[in-house]
């Protein structure tokens, strides 16, 4: 999940799995896949790098719990 920023400046998670589309208006209004909609202050660029940084974050973690120690 990311944190987003709404238009009052209240902060809220997002499952960024959920979002159909985003668009540019001149704010960003962020689509659920059940249609509802979000205004965000974040623009789309910095939405997409929360996603990426997550995704990123979620594999390390994968990655560690993966790891076998097999020297003994």
């Amino acid at each position: 999940m990311i944190v987003l920023t709404k238009r009052n400046h209240e902060r809220f998670l997002v499952n960024h799995r959920q979002i159909e589309y985003i668009e540019s208006i001149p704010e960003s209004k962020v689509v659920m896949m059940n249609h509802d909609f979000y205004l965000v202050r974040e623009s789309t660029d910095e939405i997409i790098q929360k996603i990426a940084e997550y995704n990123a974050k979620v594999l390390d973690i994968q990655r560690e719990i993966n790891i076998v120690d097999r020297r003994s």
